[in-house]
């Protein structure tokens, strides 16, 4: 881990960024004003390494103009865990070029990157509104997840990157969101057992980054195999559950 979460934290608490224009007061609109500001931030800290995901893509492709392709682009990357949590699909891939650079997407796995000596460390930004009650929000497929415990076993890949999140609790104050306290965790920490997967919700997991237990000391390795077993189990309840109720009351009048 590169960033000082703890000096970050005293940083931020008291700042402020203009209320939105337009759109309500909650998820992305909410959001992007405290992501733009922390990025900048973490920048003060890490100029040359901080980038947001499509700025290092840029930056990575822009650096080997010779290498063209999605699968020459894809070689890249020293790791295919890293790969397959940042890189983009094979038409956009191969479509790039210096004349026709990523755009950030919405659904970028990171918010924030930072990239030092071979480490990438992942940062998602959460926002939240903390004058009134929400549920928790999305993080992370837990499909896409499992699919990069996988990677992380099949590759020994346990030193290369982390997942971290950094939530800010903000208040309206006139025209301003005032960022109240910060709140962060990183997702290794977690124990895997107790990530709540809402099937309904694209199969996201869900929590808020202040309620996240950091009580998991264990190595990388041991917990992506924790989780696997939690989302196998929580995927096979699942599964029951369907044949049950969407597939046993009716199976009597096809037969």
């Amino acid at each position: 881990m590169n960033v000082n979460y703890t000096k970050l934290a005293k940083n931020l608490k008291g700042t402020s960024v203009p209320k939105p224009l337009s759109g309500t007061l909650s998820g992305h609109a909410a959001g992007e004003p405290f992501d733009k500001h922390v990025y900048a931030e973490i920048k003060k800290q890490f100029p040359k390494n901080t980038f947001r995901q499509y700025e290092y893509l840029n930056d990575l492709f822009s650096k080997n103009p010779n290498v063209i392709g999605f699968q020459a682009r894809q070689a890249l990357f020293n790791s295919p865990t890293v790969l397959f949590l940042l890189s983009r699909g094979k038409n956009a891939t191969d479509k790039w070029s210096i004349e026709n650079p990523f755009d950030e997407k919405q659904n970028d796995t990171a918010d924030i990157l930072v990239v030092k000596d071979g480490f990438y460390e992942i940062i998602d930004i959460k926002t939240r509104n903390i004058s009134k009650s929400a549920q928790p929000p999305n993080i992370i497929s837990a499909f896409k997840l499992a699919q990069v415990c996988a990677k992380m076993i099949e590759n020994k890949e346990f030193n290369d990157f982390t997942i971290n999140y950094f939530e800010i609790d903000w208040l309206l104050d006139n025209d301003k969101l005032v960022c109240y306290d910060t709140h962060f965790a990183c997702l290794f920490k977690a124990q895997p057992g107790n990530l709540y997967i809402n099937w309904a919700a694209a199969m996201q997991i869900q929590f808020h980054v202040s309620d996240l237990d950091q009580s998991f000391n264990g190595s990388m390795e041991s917990w992506a195999k924790s989780y696997l077993k939690h989302f196998v189990a929580q995927a096979k309840k699942r599964a029951d559950d369907m044949i049950t109720k969407f597939v046993m009351p009716f199976e009597k009048y096809i037969k």
